[in-house]
């Protein structure tokens, strides 16, 4: 049985939890003003590594798993093989394939489109964690993919 003491202090946690603007789950469990994404990666890859450190900075939590089999990763979450890169991550229901700039994923969870994630397919030169200060700008789209393998552009840059 819940002693008065208990009952009293779990009420008022609730109720600071509540005061404070955030649910039980957000307070627990993230929210959408600091998302997590979930970064599988091989553990020797150095571009990999610089975009996790951009998605930091763009204030994103991140849980990263080293993987050195990462087309068993890709298949197993479901990526198209036309979008695949070198690393995945994974934010709310989306998927993010590579070198997505941050700015792209914060519309994706703000607009929440129909679609299985975001794409920048292949490796491009002028993308976060790929760029090299000094090189000239080549341009790239970010695409929106269906599990399917269809797409259309979600941002050029």
């Amino acid at each position: 049985m819940l002693s008065r003491r208990s009952f009293v202090g779990q009420a008022a946690g609730f109720g600071l939890a509540l005061a404070g603007g955030k649910s039980l789950w957000a307070a627990n469990h993230g929210s959408a003003a600091d998302p997590t994404i979930t970064i599988y990666m091989s553990p020797t890859c150095g571009c990999c590594a610089k975009w996790v450190d951009h998605v930091k900075a763009a204030g994103f939590k991140t849980v990263v798993h080293e993987d050195q089999d990462m087309d068993t990763v890709k298949e197993n979450l479901g990526v198209p093989r036309d979008m695949r890169s070198c690393h995945t991550g994974q934010v709310e229901k989306y998927l993010i394939e590579g070198h997505v700039p941050a700015e792209d994923i914060k519309k994706l969870l703000v607009r929440k489109p129909k679609g299985a994630g975001l794409a920048a397919p292949g490796m491009p030169a002028s993308s976060p964690g790929m760029a090299v200060p000094g090189e000239p700008h080549e341009p790239f789209d970010v695409l929106l993919f269906q599990r399917d393998g269809s797409t259309e552009v979600f941002a050029k840059h």
